[in-house]
């Protein structure tokens, strides 16, 4: 592998993230870059971040249209390195002496760019989770509720309490501002998951409907626990 991907100032974590930039970007030699694609070939983490470099860098193109690449190498090499005169004898390192400062420059701009990546990206958001418990008043029915918005998904638990009786079924329902309830659908189970779109300061309510659910688009029978939508 190259040095800067062996180096002891990076962690292996770092370590992977600059041989695959360094593999996005070409710079790698032809034994590096076929030692790392064989490993993403077998590395499914590796494979991620070298798709992950390829996501970052592909941004760089989209403001420039797609041309013939110009040769400029002769002309940074006159500017850095001017001729000798005639009676001097022609130096032999230019290639050897321009191979290995632009090897450093690209390099250290790869390592800015790993090490800018990995420290400061903005910290992921933690997940948004939402929660109630939903207490019959007249019964030791017990329901707990909880959404996750990442997955958007609620999943209602009977905690306490008895299915429903024979002929009849729990019903939940979500009840926004306007007081209008909806229905999430029948409590049939122990646990329940309904995908649902939800936010605090809504309202679960569970009642109590003929089997198969409520007949109307509101509850018919009797509600027996409700409870808001708040912050885990």
């Amino acid at each position: 592998m190259t040095d800067p991907t062996t180096s002891d100032d990076f962690g292996p974590e770092e370590q992977d993230e600059l041989l695959a930039a360094e593999y996005v970007l070409g710079t790698l030699s032809a034994e590096d870059r076929r030692r790392a694609r064989e490993r993403a070939e077998v590395d499914g983490a590796f494979a991620e971040r070298i798709v992950a470099w390829e996501i970052r860098l592909s941004t760089l193109n989209d403001g420039y249209e797609e041309i013939p690449p110009a040769d400029l190498l002769p002309r940074i090499e006159d500017r850095l390195f001017p001729a000798a005169p005639a009676t001097a004898p022609a130096p032999q390192r230019r290639w050897f002496s321009w191979g290995l400062r632009g090897g450093a420059l690209i390099t250290a701009l790869i390592a800015a760019v790993v090490i800018g990546v990995l420290t400061l990206a903005p910290p992921t958001t933690a997940p948004i989770v939402l929660q109630a418990e939903l207490v019959a008043e007249e019964t030791d029915l017990r329901f707990a509720a909880r959404w996750d918005a990442s997955a958007g998904l609620l999943e209602v638990t009977r905690a306490d309490g008895a299915a429903a009786p024979a002929g009849q079924d729990y019903e939940l329902w979500v009840i926004d501002d306007s007081g209008v309830p909806r229905s999430l659908g029948l409590l049939r189970d122990d646990v329940t998951q309904v995908q649902a779109v939800l936010e605090s300061g809504l309202t679960l309510a569970i009642s109590l409907e003929p089997e198969g659910g409520s007949p109307d688009a509101v509850p018919s029978g009797p509600v027996l626990a409700a409870a808001p939508l708040d912050d885990a």
